[in-house]
């Protein structure tokens, strides 16, 4: 697609990141069949395309307008387009860099404004994110619809290994999960200290920065990230720790862009790409710790055969590009695991989306929800507390992290 960047943007970053990748589009079509936007709106701006053609006009000096605003906005960046384009649009990177230059020209109205301050601030932020949850958990039966959708039911977290072992792993010490699941990380100790890997987590570390980037604070979210790359590195520049396993797939996307992100940044350019090459999902860890060797022999006997609806989040299908390694390992458990319609398809909550977009978010929940339950599966599991959080709030079928599954059913 041919591109003349406005005066303003040239030599810029962005300018210069911006126009790479709008002149591998070729516009051909093939990212609107795949947006779960344009399915439900019919909008030629409300999918990938349209939404180029919309940044497209911005970088060569067209004035945007809330209008543009909001077709920008309306985007899920599930990235599913991403893994449709046969050019290799990096669709998820031109949408960031539009949104920023969109809101630095058209000024939001009061009450948006002060909602996504909140957001940046409210859920990063993990010393008032984590009492305000265990508020909300304590008087959820009182609470109004809307607000019981976004708090889960409380769960134990259980033991957590006490055990040292040769072989570590960093894990971040997150804003959101920790206080809403914290099931989920002590499953993933659990796990690991099984295979004697032992899990560090550094209190020093925090939101992986993801909130505010995909927010349009984009500085906010560098601080994030080089905050969390102080916190870790010197367990990393002595060879202490052999990789940082995410089992949240929205953080993992997020810290293996580190390199990308600070890639002009001369202090921190080199640190950041080791810390996203040493990234890796849970499930890209695990195969590391042989456990797929004989796995059905570990499990017991009553779980096997259990009827299992996976959802794989858009972060690591489409985002990590990770796709049927998950489900592998659950048919090694023995499980007896369902198809699932359109299972390419975002869930809705893509991080802040279920509030922001809370019509579009909930008919897109309906929709996987509809697929996931056609077989009437006993559990449902996923790999990402946003969506787990978000499917769990339509339906009464469990809705559970696949490593606290895995935990709960391993013979010990």
């Amino acid at each position: 697609m041919e591109t003349h960047l406005a005066e303003w943007l040239k030599d810029t970053p962005d300018g210069i990141e911006a126009e790479s990748i709008l002149r591998k589009c070729v516009h051909c079509g093939f990212c609107t069949a795949t947006c779960p936007t344009y399915q439900i709106l019919g909008d030629e701006l409300d999918s990938p395309r349209g939404r180029i053609y919309l940044i497209k006009q911005v970088v060569e000096g067209v004035e945007p307008t809330a209008s543009t605003q909001l077709h920008l906005d309306r985007c899920l960046t599930c990235r599913n387009c991403e893994t449709a384009c046969p050019s290799g649009v990096q669709y998820g990177r031109l949408i960031d860099i539009g949104r920023k230059l969109v809101d630095e020209k058209v000024e939001r109205p009061l009450g948006q404004r002060l909602l996504r301050e909140a957001l940046k601030t409210g859920m990063t932020t993990r010393a008032a994110f984590e009492p305000a949850m265990k508020l909300g958990q304590l008087v959820r039966p009182l609470l109004p619809a809307a607000l019981k959708d976004k708090v889960p039911s409380k769960r134990a977290a259980g033991v957590t290994p006490t055990r040292t072992h040769q072989r570590k792993v960093l894990m971040l010490n997150g804003c959101v999960q920790p206080a809403m699941s914290p099931s989920i990380d002590a499953a993933t100790a659990r796990v690991l200290d099984q295979f004697e890997v032992q899990v560090l987590v550094v209190p020093r570390s925090g939101c992986c920065g993801a909130v505010k980037h995909h927010l349009n604070d984009h500085d906010g979210g560098l601080q994030d990230a080089k905050r969390n790359i102080d916190a870790w590195w010197p367990h990393i520049e002595t060879n202490a720790v052999e990789a940082i396993v995410m089992n949240a797939s929205g953080c993992g996307a997020m810290i293996k862009e580190y390199g990308h992100l600070l890639r002009d940044d001369v202090a921190y350019s080199a640190k950041a790409t080791k810390i996203s090459a040493l990234c890796k999902d849970l499930i890209e860890y695990l195969p590391t710790l042989q456990l797929a060797q004989n796995l059905a022999q570990k499990v017991k006997r009553d779980s096997q055969k259990t009827k299992v609806a996976f959802h794989p989040p858009c972060t690591l299908q489409h985002g990590q590009q990770i796709k049927g390694v998950v489900e592998s390992l659950l048919v090694q458990c023995g499980v007896d695991l369902q198809p699932v319609g359109d299972s390419h398809l975002c869930c809705g909550s893509a991080g802040t989306y279920s509030v922001l977009q809370p019509e579009l978010s909930k008919e897109l929940r309906k929709r996987k929800l509809d697929n996931l339950q056609a077989n009437k599966p006993e559990i449902i599991l996923s790999a990402n507390i946003g969506c787990l959080t978000h499917l769990q709030s339509g339906t009464t079928t469990p809705v559970r992290h696949w490593i606290e599954w895995l935990d709960e059913v391993l013979i010990r």
